[in-house]
């Protein structure tokens, strides 16, 4: 009985790793489409300066 219960634990484990990098990558692909593609000028220069500040190359 407990084999069973460990190896439940690491099934149900793996299964919410996968669900939270899921959700991860969601947010991070809708924030970068929404921070790449905005028409509001506060959050684009945010992002913009942000990437600066990092040392990514933006142009």
């Amino acid at each position: 009985m407990n084999t069973a219960s460990v190896s439940l634990g690491a099934s149900v484990s793996s299964q919410s790793r996968f669900v939270q990098l899921a959700l991860a990558a969601v947010l991070g692909v809708f924030v970068m489409g929404f921070v790449g593609f905005s028409h509001i000028d506060a959050v684009h220069n945010a992002a913009h300066d942000y990437r600066h500040s990092m040392g990514f190359p933006c142009h």
